[in-house]
């Protein structure tokens, strides 16, 4: 009984992936959710802004990831009233990797697991991207990363050829793009669209907002 419903959680397989830029870092994700072998959803962004400085995208259980966006947004929120000052994206990554270790160590019928990557911008106008894996561990990116995305092997070997150390920001949301395009031509957890948000000293901006729509021929 819990395979089986287990199997049939609404759940995003997914292609998320995060760019390290010479200015600036760019953040993108495909559209699907699924339940089993059913796309449940083909409307869904898995990269999206929480705040004036942070966005996040995830990949792991739909409802656990839907739950963390309005959490993180809300204690991260509570914490600036508390300290009269905005975290760093360093200490709102750890945070995070701390929220998601407490909840997969919590005894529960159906494990809350879910992958997440964390860009913003600091006060000082500096920019970080953070990898945190499904059971809390923190790391940073310095150059890219698609998490435990189901597109990862098709985005990171894409990345391995195609990244270089000093792309700008331009570049990098065209590679995302391609990196997206690749994983959902393959990976069957990913597909419908494709959402790439650039995070500068100047702010954060949805530049691509795409469907993908099938052509019959």
């Amino acid at each position: 009984m819990y395979e089986d419903l287990k199997s049939n959680i609404l759940q995003s397989k997914t292609s998320i992936v995060g760019i390290v830029c010479r200015d600036g870092i760019v953040m993108a994700g495909d559209r699907r959710v699924t339940a089993g072998s059913i796309v449940m959803s083909k409307k869904e962004p898995k990269v999206k802004k929480i705040n004036d400085y942070l966005v996040v995208s995830w990949t792991g259980g739909a409802a656990d990831a839907f739950l963390s966006e309005k959490l993180i947004a809300a204690e991260l929120r509570l914490k600036e009233l508390k300290s009269h000052s905005r975290p760093s994206i360093k200490e709102a990554a750890n945070f995070i990797g701390l929220m998601l270790y407490r909840n997969i160590r919590t005894p529960s019928m159906l494990p809350y697991i879910v992958g997440v990557l964390v860009g913003g911008v600091n006060e000082d106008g500096s920019t970080e991207l953070y990898s945190i894996e499904p059971a809390g561990g923190v790391y940073k990116v310095e150059d890219y990363d698609a998490n435990f995305s189901s597109g990862m092997p098709y985005i990171l070997g894409l990345l391995e050829r195609e990244y270089k150390k000093d792309i700008s920001v331009k570049e990098g949301i065209e590679l995302a793009k391609e990196c997206l395009k690749a994983s959902t031509q393959r990976d069957v957890g990913s597909g419908n669209g494709i959402d790439v948000i650039s995070i500068t000293k100047d702010g954060i901006k949805q530049v691509v907002s795409e469907e993908i729509i099938p052509e019959y021929r």
